[in-house]
């Protein structure tokens, strides 16, 4: 019977996740859509490497790879941390009723989606947005600042609606961890005369960090993971030297100019560094602090 149970996502898996990787063959050819797709795609040309070395050798390799590793580990350096202060934060609330619509509301942005939190960003962010006249007030600026028209700016829009509407989802994962710490633990904190600081970082900290080093790990794995709807909303001409990554790339040359196999080596590309990475800073973590992903 438990087989039978698993059996729906094992089938689910074989058609979703491993069947699509035949697919992967077409970085390898050059394929022309035309006729039958099993039939134009098997008797395309087969080229080798050459997608992967022009991907290399022409002038979008480093600003895509710029990009792309900019906006993720300025992602990664605010949004990583946030979801763990969050969850601290939450746990430390004594009214259960404050608690529940804290953390309800901290969620909620996870549950909107980018076509809406990007008309959300660009109103708050436009001249006469909400940003501006508080800068103003304050006078730390004498004019609106056009966020929109400077690509500087582009890398720090992003990380930060990246961390605002993710990290009251991700906080769950580490509330859940902190619900499962047993309570003699802060009991015997007490006893010894910890204060609340001090049972945060000397009990829930360290009953946290098996959680922390195993998300950290598939975060990194993902590093090349900058997104798809918030650039694609959110940039225009005028800052897409800074906002174009990876996975917009892909689609433009892919979907909109009809290169299938350049942008399914780009793609390709992008999954095996992160497969090397999962694997490199699993070891690390393993070697450093005995935990991992496997």
């Amino acid at each position: 019977m438990l087989w039978l149970m698993i059996l729906p996502a094992f089938v689910c898996t074989l058609l979703f996740s491993y069947g699509p990787l035949f697919g992967l063959y077409m970085a390898f050819i050059n394929y022309q859509p035309g006729g039958p797709f099993l039939e134009s795609f098997f008797k395309s040309e087969f080229v080798g490497l050459q997608w992967f070395e022009y991907f290399f050798t022409n002038g979008d390799f480093w600003i895509i790879m710029r990009n792309t590793l900019a906006q993720s580990l300025l992602s990664l350096l605010f949004g990583f941390p946030a979801p763990i202060l969050l969850a601290l934060a939450i746990n430390e609330v004594k009214s259960g009723a404050f608690k529940k619509i804290f953390q309800t509301v901290s969620y909620l942005p996870h549950f909107i989606s980018w076509v809406i939190a990007a008309n959300i960003i660009i109103t708050l962010l436009s001249s006469e947005g909400l940003v501006n006249k508080l800068l103003m007030l304050l006078h730390l600026t004498d004019e609106p600042i056009a966020f929109f028209q400077n690509g500087h700016y582009f890398w720090w829009i992003i990380a930060s609606s990246n961390t605002w509407k993710d990290m009251g989802f991700n906080a769950i994962m580490y509330l859940a961890a902190i619900a499962s710490i047993n309570p003699e633990l802060y009991e015997a904190a007490k006893v010894d005369g910890a204060s609340r600081l001090r049972q945060m970082l000397h009990v829930t900290l360290p009953a946290l960090k098996p959680t922390i080093v195993i998300l950290l790990i598939l975060a990194v794995g993902g590093v090349l993971n900058a997104g798809f709807d918030q650039q694609y909303l959110l940039q225009n001409d005028l800052v897409l030297q800074y906002s174009d990554v990876i996975d917009t790339y892909t689609y433009r040359y892919g979907l909109q100019n009809g290169m299938f196999s350049y942008a399914s080596a780009v793609g390709l590309f992008k999954s095996v560094v992160a497969f090397i990475l999962v694997l490199t800073v699993n070891r690390i973590a393993k070697k450093v602090n005995d935990q991992s992903l496997f």
